[in-house]
């Protein structure tokens, strides 16, 4: 989408001139994993990494230099940790130290925050996180190489003065997770991801909202996501997609993506649309992909707002801020058509997000 004065207002930093802008390639390199901002006001900066366990359970973690809502702050590390586990309420963690214990390279992934770090080398990550009752040792080992969409950021205003930035650092790998809750310590594997994000300007100013999921379906790996940037900057569609087979990438040309909601109903938590089943479709020569995030539960139902203390929780109810943040874990599929006959169909269990920045638009 255009703005009024036809300059496009949003876009994907996927120019040569970008890519030699940034220094970047069309390889992924160790350091893009490392600490990509100074952690000042106006900067935000995390660490992802989360995992479908073989008894049902999901993991969360992630390492943050600040709240990402508040990105004027200075530096105000700290590490979020969820658990759900079947038949279990949800364990939910933060972890907060000082600045002084803070510490992340810039070659590479080597964050740490007191004891709990998370340190890798785009293909073997260990993770260790700790909080009271809960302790967490994970193993992730990528079976799809470092990728990220063109350049892995995206440009807001007229004069591109404000980015997003994403790296999925292991878009899927197998995951040893070593768990002790209460003192009862199990093994336990699965499937993994870790990506990382940063930027320069509130998100909230800029993005309206997204989808974003990442799965396995049999031999399939799946991230995708589906960002709509706010009104001032043109309401502008970003699809992120990336569908492997085993190492092999099959497919991540956004213009060959088609996206869709089907089945919403308004959350009664936050009042925004939700969609039952949230659905790409990849279509390249005879060959399509129909990729269908098909929600089972909502485990996350947030109000940013309460994310947000102080003065700044008074003047986000002043400008009614009503942002949510909603994640749901249910069965993926894929199926592969050849000329329109159906040659491939997978299910598994997937992760997915709702992130609802802004109001919704009419």
């Amino acid at each position: 989408m255009r703005h009024h004065n036809d300059k496009l207002t949003a876009r994907r930093a996927d120019t040569p001139e970008d890519y030699q802008r940034l220094g970047l390639d069309h390889t992924v390199s160790p350091w893009e994993d490392g600490i990509r901002t100074d952690g000042k006001p106006g900067s935000y900066e995390w660490w992802y990494f989360d995992a479908h366990l073989d008894d049902g359970s999901s993991l969360v973690v992630a390492f943050y230099t600040k709240n990402p809502l508040a990105p004027g702050d200075p530096l105000d590390p700290y590490v979020s940790i969820q658990l759900d586990r079947p038949g279990h309420d949800t364990l939910t963690r933060v972890v907060k130290a000082g600045v002084t214990q803070f510490h992340a390279a810039t070659d590479r992934c080597d964050v740490s925050l007191g004891d709990n770090f998370i340190r890798g080398d785009l293909h073997t990550y260990e993770i260790h996180v700790s909080s009271g009752d809960l302790v967490v040792d994970a193993t992730l080992n990528g079976q799809v190489p470092a990728w990220r969409p063109a350049t892995g950021y995206t440009l807001f205003g007229d004069h591109e003065e404000h980015y997003f930035a994403w790296l999925p650092s292991v878009p899927q790998g197998t995951v040893s997770v070593r768990l002790t809750v209460d003192g009862d310590t199990e093994e336990l594997g699965g499937v993994g991801y870790h990506d990382h994000n940063w930027g320069d300007a509130p998100m909230m100013k800029l993005l309206n909202h997204w989808y974003w999921g990442r799965a396995q379906a049999g031999p399939y790996s799946i991230v995708s996501s589906y960002i709509t940037a706010e009104r001032a900057y043109g309401c502008a569609e970003i699809p992120v997609f990336l569908l492997a087979k085993g190492e092999a990438i099959v497919g991540d040309d956004v213009a060959k993506v088609r996206f869709h909601l089907e089945d919403e109903f308004v959350d009664e938590a936050s009042g925004k649309p939700v969609a039952n089943t949230v659905v790409y479709e990849y279509t390249d020569g005879g060959d399509e992909y129909r990729v269908s995030f098909n929600r089972a539960q909502t485990i996350v139902d947030q109000q940013l707002i309460d994310k947000v203390t102080g003065i700044k929780h008074v003047l986000a109810k002043l400008a009614r801020f009503d942002g949510s943040y909603l994640r749901f874990t249910g069965d993926v599929r894929l199926e592969h058509f050849v000329v329109g006959e159906k040659v491939e169909d997978f299910r598994d269990a997937g992760i997915w997000e709702l992130m609802y920045f802004g109001s919704v638009h009419s």
